[in-house]
């Protein structure tokens, strides 16, 4: 039960809000403060209407809301009359990602945090909910590109507010698959802060540049809507705009296709009933939590429209007394992490009631292709597998797709030709764990004016391994003083991680620090500086990623420095997205799970909580 300042809190806030409350506080069992960027835009309207609803389905829980105005100083405001107020979760909309960043990580000392559409640096929230807007840029292009086709074309964008992050990951989305076309090139870009009349005015003072051109993409419906107004004035009415929210209602991107207005809208879910849903796992303190959800975006064209007959999730044809059977395809047998996840997997399984078919595809990507064909023929209700590499699945995803059997990629992603051949992706953020692992270095080695660097990656070609080298460099590339002189795979094997260091240590006389994609090749790494009569830890700094029990061990002897935590135990989450999808929920498009940071000075208070 909450205190009595907590209720007089409230309902203070609702008289800060504007709004009026009748109810006895006694009611009240949680309230949940949502400090929102702006209501200037008809997609944070439909966000806070989703909250609202959401809430309206648990009992006692109650709902304020704050408008910043897009201003930082009131968002921050906001955020701390919250606070006083007696909130127990703040949802956060952030104006801007980087200036709000300091009030969102002193609110989470305070109280969980839930960061809504515009991610922060770093791990300091409870959760974050929001779009993979790098993939709704990628999105849009590639329709750009099977519109012009091989014929020589043009396009026009119309971004957000300029500084915006979603508006900059959207770009670059946009524009690296747009390199993939040569003949395509973009004619101009123009600002328009997310606002449609504005972007009617910007194709007003352009009109001989918008008409010549053959495809105009907006950054959401409300500007590519401005645009077609402003086009329609003149008597076009036939140009291909696309836009980005698909939202219903009468001038959402839904409709706008349907009439004709708009060749296309990619859907932006607003996140506004997960916040609402998790919010209250978070309260309720429920077990295995995600760090970050991505939400599914999808495109939406009058063909599309037309061609719809079943929503994801449905699953028709099964009995709700039918035990669900689970397919999964594991990779092999890497080490301690590999081994971890495969029993947390199975007992998951056991303890969900779930039917699990296991194969083991001893790292071979043919043994893992037939395991998944073999749980086709079987049919089975989902499939889930941790590939080995991430191209070459197309062909069997499709006969998946085919067969009406969802999949499910486990701790590591694919690239395929159609995103929807993956219904989701469980994983750890991999790019940010080699972030981290940058980081960590860079605040441990600030005072050092020269730091050479050996990078032993994982297996090529692998998600992990691409995205933990990329997350990497991208920090330490911003400083002068640290370069990365020699990288070599070592394939997530500790002996292998052993012959790759004792190559780096004939190849250079000076190396100041490993970084080892994953722990077992930074303990093979130990072993090959010992025999070079060096002492592991202090003559060569390490940090590596995984977390396992064995990296503690090495740091609570000196031998390593830092690992970064990628958590093997996702069986519990697994399982629960495998029961979501067979219950008739739509999944995201990706779910991170939370890690930590652990340098050695922390290493004893933390191994025997290690639970692999």
């Amino acid at each position: 039960m909450k205190t009595f300042l907590n209720h007089a809190g409230y309902f203070l806030l609702f008289l800060l809000a504007g709004c009026s409350f009748e109810r006895d506080v006694t009611d009240i069992s949680f309230v949940i403060g949502v400090a929102q960027a702006n209501l200037s835009e008809p997609w944070r309207e439909v966000m806070n209407s989703e909250i609202l609803e959401t809430a309206k389905t648990y009992p006692g829980v109650k709902i304020v809301f704050t408008n910043a105005g897009d201003s930082r100083e009131k968002q921050e405001a906001d955020i701390d009359k919250l606070i006083r107020s007696g909130i127990d979760l703040l949802i956060v909309s952030p104006v801007e990602s980087r200036e709000i960043a300091p009030a969102i990580r002193d609110t989470y000392e305070l109280m969980p945090v839930i960061v809504l559409d515009k991610a922060i640096e770093g791990y300091d929230y409870s959760l974050f909910i929001g779009a993979d807007n790098h993939l709704v840029g990628t999105q849009a292009a590639r329709f750009v590109r099977e519109y012009i086709g091989e014929e020589n074309g043009t396009v026009i964008e119309i971004t957000g507010s300029a500084d915006s992050l979603p508006v900059t990951q959207r770009m670059h989305g946009f524009r690296e698959e747009l390199r993939e076309s040569e003949n395509i090139k973009l004619a101009g870009s123009f600002s328009a802060d997310w606002l449609r009349d504005m972007a009617e005015d910007i194709a007003n003072n352009h009109l001989d540049l918008f008409a010549a051109s053959d495809v105009i993409f907006a950054h959401n419906d409300a500007m590519a809507l401005g645009v077609y107004r402003a086009l329609a004035e003149v008597g076009i009415t036939d140009k291909a705009i696309i836009g980005i929210d698909g939202l219903t209602g009468a001038e959402g991107g839904i409709a706008l296709v349907e009439a004709g207005v708009l060749k296309a809208t990619i859907t932006c879910p607003t996140g506004g009933r997960e916040a609402v849903n998790r919010a209250m796992d978070i309260l309720q303190e429920r077990d295995g939590l995600p760090k970050k959800i991505f939400l599914r975006s999808s495109l939406i064209t009058r063909s599309i429209l037309a061609e719809r007959d079943s929503v994801p999730g449905s699953n028709a044809g099964r009995s709700s007394g039918d035990p669900v059977v689970l397919g999964f395809a594991q990779l092999g047998k890497e080490g301690a992490w590999r081994e971890a996840n495969t029993k947390s997997i199975i007992s998951a399984a056991k303890r969900s009631g779930i039917t699990l078919l296991f194969e083991d595809a001893e790292l071979s990507q043919k043994k893992q292709i037939d395991a998944i064909r073999s749980f086709i023929d079987a049919g089975v209700d989902v499939i889930a597998f941790s590939p080995i590499v991430e191209t070459g699945w197309d062909e069997v995803l499709h006969e998946a797709k085919a067969a009406g059997i969802p999949v499910i990629c486990s701790d590591r992603t694919v690239k395929v030709a159609d995103e929807t051949l993956v219904t989701t992706y469980l994983v750890a953020d991999f790019i940010e764990e080699g972030r981290r692992a940058a980081q960590w270095l860079l605040e441990e080695t600030q005072d050092e004016s020269d730091v050479r660097i050996v990078e032993i990656g994982g297996l090529p070609g692998s998600a992990p391994a691409i995205d933990r080298r990329k997350g990497f460099a991208e920090i330490i590339d911003r400083s002068a003083s640290h370069t990365i002189i020699d990288s070599a795979p070592g394939d997530f094997i500790e002996n292998l991680g052993y012959n790759v260091m004792t190559q780096f240590l004939v190849r250079h006389e000076d190396i100041d620090v490993v970084y080892a994609h994953n722990d077992d090749m930074a303990l093979g790494a130990i072993r090959a500086i010992e025999e070079a009569g060096l002492e592991p830890g202090k003559d060569i700094l390490i940090v590596s990623i995984d977390g396992v029990k064995a990296a503690f061990q090495a740091m609570t002897k000196g031998k390593l420095n830092c690992t970064v935590e990628c958590s093997p135990l996702l069986g519990p989450q697994l399982m629960k997205a495998v029961i979501d999808y067979v219950n008739g929920e739509e999944l995201p498009l990706r779910i991170n799970t939370e890690e930590g940071v652990f340098p050695m000075e922390v290493a004893r208070d933390f191994i025997s909580s290690r639970p692999y």
